[in-house]
């Protein structure tokens, strides 16, 4: 008789070991994610709070959507609206459900952003009917419908080739025509419903993440707020900023006269060769309205001090100056006076929250004796200005002595010009105020913007190397100082302003790309900024480059790439 074991005693049963990547969130705890999922898998076992649900992750130094499947052991934070990055994708997100909703409800109408007022973007749409709140009512059903779809947003990466047929086919030519002069042969497309658009950064997972919007209507057209940053259960309030509005009204007429409202148009300008021209007619417009700012100046015969004010890189000393020449083409001579001079002593300068100097702070100058000297100015007297030394934190023993005339006006140039607190002792009409900052006009297409603070990021990004020796990691690692320090200095006192300057120049991306991506480049996946730099690269790469030598030598931007006729 044979021997032997049955089959079933033959038999050893093997279980498959399934691979796993550890993750780690930054309260230390591991998590083991089975290789094929996504973040969202894991998002939806942890708690978040009831409004603040998590919307995307920082993936060791890169911000990913919750769809994003892990390859390797990582570092994860799940991201919140709280975060900068998570009010970014929700931003992104919720317009591009409102671009949807336009497009379901209105077979031949037009939308079109504009800019940011308050924590809101503005838009104008153009159909048949102006914008009432019958029709923000019917827009926002619509919209809700979507969101309680809970629809997920689709993507896909194709040729550009492929892109720019896609785009055609369904109607978008000037996403088509942005997509022919760039380099990158790999483009991103975003699709929800029958709505496609570009990849221009993470997305919610899906529609249902986007509860929290408001639409409300503001001058022609109306406003998409965004969750309340202090409480994102609520739609933030729309805020009234009649004179930033303005200055944004004023440049979308500029972009009427020069012909360019979006990249893709700007990119054929710089292909076709007549950017020549096109430069010169906006560096006009510039003069033009800095000359009918010191007509005006001159026109109020009490003003004796002009003071200047707006967030980091608007480019406020080049205006200074050019200003400075447009007075004395009106007879005035000015005079500058640098608050710089004015700093308290080391000791005696206020503190932070952290502890450390704040030197942002309007109490971190001497108020008593800056108001002093500007009385003994304005009547004529000698006053001794101070002169303060960085290295030490104190004042030099040396003075120098001032005085001005009947026909000299102050300009004092700063970041608290705009709060009465600083000239407390001067009446108000011998003051004029100006506020300038760099509102880009420009936008990428109907869609899709371009953010004033990304655009004074990299003009910053670019002095800072040129001129102080910063790498970009190191002007980033700064950039969330500076911006604490607008939001409590600067922006709240924007619309103190007696004008606003607009300090962007249609074409400046252009020149600034091949100045600031080799900088950017130059950022490491080790880096805590490499997301920023990598959104920033994004951008800049939708712009043909443009040779530096076309800028003037009194532009503004020559402030910020070097090249000025100006001595700083």
């Amino acid at each position: 008789m044979e021997t032997g074991m049955t089959g079933m005693e033959q038999h050893t049963e093997v279980k498959e070991t399934q691979t796993t990547h550890t993750i780690t969130l930054k309260d230390g705890t591991k998590h083991q994610l089975p290789e094929g999922s996504t973040l969202l898998t894991l998002a939806k076992s942890l708690p978040t709070e009831e409004n603040l649900p998590y919307l995307c992750a920082k993936v060791n130094n890169d911000i990913c959507s919750l769809d994003y499947i892990p390859t390797f052991d990582c570092n994860v934070e799940f991201l919140t609206y709280e975060s900068q990055q998570g009010k970014d994708c929700y931003k992104r997100s919720i317009t591009f459900v409102l671009a949807r909703a336009i497009i379901e409800l209105y077979r031949n109408a037009r939308l079109s952003i504009d800019h940011s007022i308050g924590n809101g973007y503005y838009y104008d749409l153009f159909t048949d009917v102006p914008v009432s709140e019958q029709t923000l009512d019917y827009i926002t059903r619509k919209m809700n419908e979507i969101i309680d779809k809970d629809e997920p947003f689709g993507k896909k990466v194709v040729s550009r080739s492929e892109a720019i047929n896609i785009f055609k086919k369904e109607g978008y030519p000037e996403k088509a025509r942005l997509l022919k002069n760039i380099n990158n042969d790999h483009i991103g497309i975003i699709s929800c419903w029958k709505y496609i658009d570009l990849d221009f950064g993470v997305m919610v997972p899906s529609t249902g993440y986007l509860k929290v919007f408001d639409l409300k209507q503001y001058a022609s057209g109306f406003l998409l707020l965004f969750p309340d940053p202090k409480n994102p259960g609520v739609p933030s309030e729309p805020r009234r900023q009649p004179k930033i509005f303005e200055a944004y009204r004023e440049s979308k007429n500029w972009g009427k006269i020069l012909e360019v409202n979006n990249v893709g148009r700007l990119n054929e300008i710089i292909k076709d060769g007549s950017i020549s021209d096109f430069i010169k007619t906006a560096e006009a417009l510039h003069q033009k309205k800095i000359q009918q700012i010191a007509d005006e100046i001159c026109a109020k015969k009490t003003v004796r001090i002009v003071l200047i004010a707006g967030p980091s890189s608007s480019g406020k000393t080049t205006f200074s100056k050019r200003l400075g020449t447009s007075l004395k083409v009106n007879g005035l001579r000015p005079v500058t006076l640098s608050l710089d001079n004015y700093f308290l002593d080391r000791k005696h300068t206020p503190r932070d929250e952290s502890g450390d100097y704040d030197f942002e702070s309007i109490y971190a100058l001497d108020l008593d004796l800056f108001n002093e000297q500007l009385n003994l100015l304005l009547a004529g007297k000698v006053a001794e200005i101070p002169e303060f030394d960085f290295y030490t934190g104190h004042r030099k023993p040396e003075v120098d002595p001032m005085r001005i005339n009947d026909d000299q006006i102050i300009i004092i140039e700063g970041i608290h010009g705009l709060n009465d607190e600083l000239t407390r002792s001067v009446p108000a009409e011998l003051k004029y105020k100006i506020y300038i900052s760099a509102l880009t006009q420009l936008v990428i297409d109907d869609y899709n913007r371009i953010g004033t603070t990304e655009t004074r990021l990299i003009r910053r990004t670019v002095r800072d190397r040129k001129y102080r020796g910063y790498s970009a990691d190191e002007t980033i690692s700064r950039w969330t100082s500076v911006r604490r320090g607008e939001e409590s200095n600067i922006f709240p006192f924007q619309e103190c302003a007696d004008t606003v300057f607009n300090s962007a120049v249609p074409y400046e991306w252009a020149v600034l790309r091949q100045m600031a991506e080799p900088l950017f480049c130059e950022i490491s996946p080790e880096s805590p900024n490499y997301y920023l730099a990598r959104h920033v690269l994004r951008l800049l790469s939708f712009f043909s480059p443009l040779d530096p030598k076309e800028v003037p030598p009194t532009s503004i931007l020559r402030e910020f790439i070097g090249g000025s006729s100006f001595k700083y």
